[in-house]
C-alpha cells in the first residue's frame, strides 16, 4: 500500500501544492493520503484532481485582507480567517469551489491529522467531511494565536502538527508500506521551539494538556524524522523537501518567493514515480 504525507507549515505549504501538481500531472495515486495543517488542503485539492488550485489560495487569495490580516484580529479574533479560506471561498457556491465529489469517490483512505486538547492526535477521515463542511481541514490548520481553534462535534480541536508533526509512523501503522514524505524546509534544518513556546503560554491556562503537548513538538518532529530517514534508508520511504525555502516563512506573501517555492515542489515532485516504481523488498 503506497502512502503521502504532507505536513504543511503555513504559506510554506505551496510547496507541498507543487509536489501534488506534479502527482496529477504525472498521473499518479496513492492508497492513503494524510495531511497535517495546510498540507491536509493540499490532499484535498489532490483528491478533487484540481492541479493549480491551492496555488491560488497560497499565492493569490492569501494577499486579501478577508484571508489574514489584523483588521481580522480585530474583528474576528484571529489574524487568519479559516472560514473565509474553507468555506466562502470553498463551498459549492464559493468563488474557487472544493472538488467534494471526487473526494467523497476516492477508494483509498484520507487522514486528517488535528490535534485534540487533551493534548493527542485525532486522526479524521473523509466520512468526517461533508459538502460544505469542511471543518476536518480548519481544524488540522487551526494554529494557536493565529486561527484560534475548531469546534467539532461540541469539542476543540487545533493544529494537527502540535501532537504528530509527521505521522510516519501512523503511515505504517496502517499497512502502507511505501511512504512518499512531502516537508516544507531542508530535511536537515534546525527545527527550534522558540516560537512553540508562545503557542504553549497562550494555551497553558484554557488548555494544559495541550500547551505541554505544544512544548515537546520539536523534539517530536526530530523523533519523526529520524525515523523517517531510517525508512528511507530501507528503500521504504521517500522524503521530498526543499533545498531552501526561498525566503518564505509561515505567513511570507510576496508572490515572487511563494511563486519559486512552489516550482520548486513542482520540480522536486518528479521524483516520486520513480520511487514507486521501485519494487519493495
Amino acid at each position: 500500500m503506497t502512502g503521502i504525507i504532507d505536513i504543511g507549515g503555513g504559506l510554506r505549504g505551496i510547496y507541498g501544492a507543487g509536489v501534488f501538481d506534479r502527482c496529477l500531472a504525472d498521473g499518479l495515486r496513492f492508497d492513503c493520503c494524510i495531511g497535517v495543517s495546510a498540507g491536509s488542503a493540499n490532499v484535498a485539492a489532490f483528491l478533487g484532481g484540481q492541479k493549480g488550485r491551492n496555488y491560488r489560495f497560497f499565492a493569490e487569495y492569501a494577499q486579501r485582507p478577508e484571508y489574514m490580516g489584523w483588521r481580522n484580529v480585530v474583528q474576528k479574533g484571529a489574524f487568519i480567517d479559516l472560514n473565509y479560506v474553507y468555506a466562502t471561498l470553498s463551498n459549492a457556491d464559493g468563488e474557487d469551489p472544493l472538488r467534494y465529489d471526487r473526494i467523497a469517490a476516492y477508494d483509498g483512505q484520507m487522514i486528517v491529522v488535528a490535534s485534540g486538547t487533551d493534548g493527542n492526535p485525532v486522526y479524521f477521515t473523509a466520512a468526517d467531511m461533508a459538502q460544505n463542511d469542511y471543518r476536518i481541514i480548519r481544524a488540522s490548520s487551526s494554529l494557536p494565536v493565529i486561527c484560534g481553534g475548531c469546534t467539532i462535534g461540541g469539542k476543540t480541536y487545533y493544529d494537527g502538527g502540535i501532537a504528530d508533526p509527521i505521522p510516519i509512523e501512523k503511515a505504517f501503522a496502517m499497512g502502507c508500506d511505501r511512504v512518499v514524505l512531502i516537508l516544507t524546509r531542508p530535511v536537515d534544518f534546525a527545527v527550534s521551539d522558540g516560537i512553540d513556546r508562545i503557542g504553549a503560554a497562550a494555551l497553558r491556562k484554557r488548555h494544559p494538556a495541550l500547551s505541554q503537548t505544544l512544548l515537546s513538538k520539536a523534539e517530536h518532529y526530530r523523533e519523526s524524522l529520524d525515523f523517517a530517514l531510517k525508512k528511507e534508508k530501507e528503500g521504504k520511504c521517500l522524503i521530498v523537501a526543499p533545498d531552501d525555502c526561498c525566503g518564505v516563512e509561515m505567513l511570507t506573501r510576496e508572490t515572487d518567493k511563494l511563486r519559486a517555492l512552489y516550482e520548486k515542489g513542482v520540480a522536486d515532485g518528479g521524483s516520486i514515480r520513480a520511487f514507486l516504481q521501485t519494487e519493495t523488498v
